[in-house]
């Protein structure tokens, strides 16, 4: 499974990225995670299963989803703040599984 994790400059999702990729390898999870920026997101989301998006970027969620309807089908997720803060990265993690259906 593909995640991104999507910033305004891609800057703080680096960090969350790290968190998600350690913990899904203690998890025994085989998952893909990229950080990228709002502005090169199509060019980060082809088979992405989910798109996790900071907080900071809420207000364009739908707009977002618009832009990757014609990608594919990933699911786009708004984290909570705490999500950039969580050092273990299990908010984001479980954000990203619960939204393709798999109960962390």
């Amino acid at each position: 499974m593909k995640i991104l994790v999507v910033c305004g400059a891609g800057a703080s999702s680096t960090f969350v990225a790290h968190r998600i990729r350690r913990l899904a390898r203690e998890r025994g999870l085989e998952i893909v995670v990229s950080p990228t920026s709002d502005s090169a997101l199509e060019d980060s989301a082809q088979d992405a299963a989910v798109v996790l998006l900071g907080a900071h970027l809420a207000a364009q969620a739908d707009a977002i989803r618009a832009r990757l309807a014609e990608l594919g089908d990933a699911s786009v997720v708004v984290l909570p703040e705490a999500a950039f803060t969580d050092q273990s990265g299990a908010i984001a993690l479980d954000s990203a599984l619960d939204a393709v259906g798999i109960r962390p």
